[in-house]
Formats: C-alpha cells, structure tokens, sequence
C-alpha cells in the first residue's frame, strides 16, 4: 500500500519564489525540480546551459545566465551550493535586502523535515547507491522521492518528486553541510580524506562531523555502515544509535562472498543476520558496486521491503550517467575501441574503475583520458594519484579542473605528469585542452 502525501507547498510559509544560484548542478538541479513539481516557482542562474539547466526550464523554471544582483529581487528565499562565494553578486543582493540565503543541504532537509527521510553518505558510492535505493523502492511501489547526484537512466533525471512518504537523498560532506539534515536512516559507504580545507586539515574533525550527523537520527533509527572501512569500524562504538553492518568482513550483519564478475554484470552471495543466503545478480560490475548494492539491500531490508523486489531491482538496474557509462565501440584505424565514461574524482574511485574494467576486459588494452578534480584534492592526495594513474596502459592527463579554486604550485597536472613519468611504468601524455582529445 503506497502512503500518499498531500501537497506540502503549505509547509513552507510565505515562500512563493525560490531562487538557486549555481542551479546547474546536479545537487542543485535535482532540489529545484522537486520543487517545482511541489507547486513553488523556481528562477535560477549559472553561468551556461547544460542538460540539468534545459530540463528544469521545460519544466517550468525560469533560468538567466550570468550573476546579476537584480535577479535575486522578490525571491522568498536563495539557495546556494558550497560553490557559490558570499562575493556572488546575487548572494550580496540578497542578504542586503533580507532575503534568506541557505545552502542546498538545507533546503533539502526542509524536503525532508515532512517525509521518511534516508540519507546516503561517505566518500565515495553515494551516488550508486542512492540510485539503488531508489530504484528498489519504486520497483516496491512506494512510489519515492528521490535526490541524486547524477542522472539515473531509468528514470531520465536525478530527482523526482513521488507521492510516497519515502524520500531518498544523497548527503553531501564536502562543506559539512549535511548536518543540516535528519533522517531516519542512513548509509554511510566509507570515510578517506577529501574536501579537508572543510576540515581544516584535520582528519579527527572530519570523522567527528559523521558521527554527529548519525546522532542527527532519531533514537529509533537506523544506521547502515560499510564494516570493511577501518574509520568506520572504529566509530561504531561510539554511535548511540542502531548499526548494521555489510561488507566482505566475516563480522559483517550483510556478508558478502562467492563475488565474481561476468563481462559488465557482478554476481554475489548476501548472508543476512539471521543466516539466510540470497543470490545476488547485478547490473553493475566490480566489488566496489557489490559493497553499494549490499548497502541498500540491507536498508531497504530493514524497512520492510519485499526480498523480490529488492533482488529484481538490482538485477535490472540501468545504470547512472557518467558512472562507468558505455558508449559503445568505435573504430580507430588501428581496431575497435570501446568508450567508457566515469565521474571518479578520489584515486581510490578511480582505482575502482580501474579493476573493474581489468575484470571485464581482462584481454583489452586500458587508455585512460582522465582529468584531477579540484588543486586542493590533487594536492593532499598526490602521491595516491601519482600510484593509481601508473596503473593503466596509456595515459592523457588533463588540467586540473578548478571547480573556482585558485591555482596551487605543485597541484597542477604537468607536475603530476613528471612524477607518474619519474615511476618508469609508463610515459603520460599532458593534454592542456579538452578539445584536443577529439584530435
């Protein structure tokens, strides 16, 4: 029986008009559509046109290109991205004419403040399985909302707005401002260093935010973590909440064993707390994907979905954009090349990829074109990223992509070049421009 929500516009007094700077983004673009389709009307700006952007103005949302401070006057309120500086003109605008400026996160627990809220966090997997998740519970018929950080094909958006009481976001840490959220559950993928000018550095700071957004949930909910990942071993004690655990560790609620792997398709063993053994198909490959798909199969267990639904779910799952996306093949004059897209900015998402597509194509020759995300990210993880992109058979390594920080000496892809060539396992290629690619 699928629990109705009634039109929730009410919940938010006196806001008519609510304006995203940066509504491009995918965080973004997939709140502005929820609410849209929640009867409020959306304006935003960003700096150009993109596949997000075209989508929210067909449904409705008026979008200017440019920052301009007279684009935020009459806005009941702005919504921000931990992209957009407080110098942001519209940002200034706002905040001289009273108008309240909040981050997306928060706009995103207001979204869930009336709903069954379930959060997925971590470094890295939140995308996948948030995708899951929600591709379980609308094959249950639960009819959910969903918010996520990349385009689920199934669905052809990142966001939806369901007349469920279930609402299935991705969290996002990088400016700590899932704190603003409290749902009932959670999954929490891993913790690695990233984002540390949040944190100022500091690795204790980072892992003491995740445990306070688990004490975000109420005493009677849930939260599900990877027991693999030795940072979350170390805080569960120090949870006060329930905890399930999944992984490939003996001691995990939700084991997993017997993986192997068939061309783009991963096959597995689920052992639950109780014992019993599914078998598990899943339209993804790697054991990284195993650790996403088990992560949901535990929650949505945990919240009384059907074991046929869940299995059928995973098993049909059609993918996210730009998480290990097929092209197709093409022919290069020198034979068949297949074209693999992913959106792995962390070297150990990149190193992932890197052995799923060893295990699928264990016969192929492996070029990667791969462009750092963020100087700050190339900077504390540079040793990592020099090790993981050796590991490849051809490399074209492009600039670094700033995402607005400014230049770090040192952080920058020739550099990174000269320490993968100085490896000896094999001669990159620096790439100044994307358009070269297509040369």
């Amino acid at each position: 029986m699928i629990t109705t929500l009634q039109h929730k516009k009410q919940a938010m007094r006196r806001v008519e008009r609510i304006h995203f700077v940066g509504i491009g983004g995918a965080g973004m673009g997939g709140i502005a559509e929820v609410l849209l389709n929640e009867g409020y009307k959306v304006t935003g700006s960003d700096l150009a046109a993109n596949p997000v952007v075209e989508r929210l103005v067909a449904l409705g949302a008026e979008v200017k290109f440019g920052h301009h401070a007279s684009q935020v006057d009459g806005a009941s309120v702005v919504v921000v991205s931990s992209a957009i500086k407080a110098a942001n003109p519209e940002v200034a605008s706002a905040l001289a004419q009273r108008i309240p400026v909040v981050r997306r996160a928060e706009m995103l627990g207001e979204l869930m403040r009336f709903r069954h809220g379930i959060a997925i966090a971590g470094t890295h997997g939140k995308t996948t399985t948030t995708s899951l998740l929600a591709s379980i519970f609308a094959e249950a018929g639960t009819d959910p909302t969903f918010v996520i950080g990349g385009l689920l094909n199934s669905a052809g958006s990142n966001a939806r707005l369901g007349a469920g009481h279930y609402l299935i976001a991705e969290a996002d840490e990088s400016d700590a401002s899932f704190l603003h959220l409290q749902p009932m559950a959670t999954v929490i993928t891993n913790i690695e260093a990233d984002h540390m000018d949040t944190y100022e550095g500091d690795f204790e700071k980072l892992k003491d935010t995740y445990l306070e957004f688990c004490h975000n949930l109420p005493f009677y909910g849930m939260a599900v973590l990877c027991i693999d990942d030795k940072v979350l071993r170390g805080l569960i004690p120090s949870i006060g909440r329930t905890v399930l655990t999944y992984g490939f560790s003996d001691d995990a609620d939700y084991k997993i064993t017997e993986f192997s792997q068939q061309g783009t398709r991963s096959f597995f063993v689920i052992t639950d707390p109780a014992g019993n053994q599914r078998q598990v198909q899943l339209n993804l490959p790697g054991k990284h994907n195993a650790l996403n798909a088990t992560a949901a199969f535990a929650l949505a267990a945990d919240e009384g979905i059907s074991e046929q639904a869940i299995l059928t779910a995973l098993g049909k799952f059609e993918g996210i954009g730009r998480r290990f996306q097929q092209y197709g093949e093409f022919d290069t004059g020198r034979g068949k090349a297949l074209l693999i897209d992913d959106y792995g900015h962390h070297p150990t998402e990149v190193a992932a990829t890197i052995a799923a597509v060893r295990s699928a194509w264990p016969e192929r020759r492996l070029v990667m074109a791969y462009q750092p995300h963020r100087f700050s990210r190339t900077r504390d993880l540079y040793e990592d990223f020099t090790q993981v992109l050796s590991s490849v058979d051809k490399l074209l390594l492009l600039e670094v992509y700033s995402a607005g920080e400014a230049p770090i000496a040192g952080a920058d892809s020739r550099n990174l070049c000269r320490s993968i060539r100085a490896r000896g396992q094999l001669e990159p290629v620096y790439v100044a421009e994307p358009k070269a690619l297509a040369g």
